[in-house]
């Protein structure tokens, strides 16, 4: 019976039957399954087909190994093959760290003695090296240097407008009651 269902809607489609499709009624229990069964013969192609060209993929793949080892001179050495290596000769350059926990150890203690310890830097001109501690507690006591300008600021004679038609947009610096503060008038909290 599914099969002349199926047959029947093929032909209601290859005549160019425009009947829409509408969802079944779930509340009868006849239309809660498929009633067609899937296409066995296109699965079984499918599965042929990937299964032709998974052979032919990985043929290709061991045909491409055999080429390269055949270019480079045969097979590769195993691990159980490898070529003695002298131990007393050394690999080149670069080569790994022997202690990583001992040189770094020691490279803390190179830096922590320059940041910690007095010493000269060019000693014909004067130049020596403080710790960080006394250059901090200098720069406290001595200031920064600053540049000494001879022109005024390029902002100086500048205007900035504190009213206009649509109303105030700025206050003046300082806030609403700075005019009063520059008096010397100080208003109490109660505005009196």
């Amino acid at each position: 019976m599914a099969e002349d269902r199926h047959e029947h809607d093929i032909e209601q489609h290859a005549h160019g039957a425009s009947e829409p499709l509408i969802n079944p009624d779930l509340s009868v229990p006849e239309n809660r399954h498929e009633h067609r069964d899937v296409n066995v013969f296109a699965l079984g192609k499918f599965a042929i087909g990937l299964i032709i060209v998974t052979i032919f993929c990985v043929g290709l793949v061991a045909g491409i190994f055999q080429y390269l080892l055949s270019r480079e001179g045969g097979r590769p050495a195993s691990r159980m093959e490898a070529p003695a290596v002298d131990a007393r000769q050394l690999p080149p350059e670069p080569r790994l760290e022997e202690t990583p926990a001992l040189d770094a150890q020691e490279m803390r203690a190179a830096e922590n003695k320059l940041q910690t310890t007095y010493g000269w830097l060019d000693q014909a001109n004067g130049i020596v090296r403080l710790p960080i501690d006394r250059a901090m507690d200098l720069v406290v006591e001595r200031g920064l240097p600053a540049r000494q300008s001879s022109f005024q600021s390029a902002a100086a004679g500048v205007t900035v407008p504190t009213a206009s038609a649509l109303g105030p947009i700025m206050q003046p610096a300082g806030g609403p009651l700075a005019s009063q503060i520059q008096k010397g008038g100080v208003i109490p909290e109660g505005g009196k």
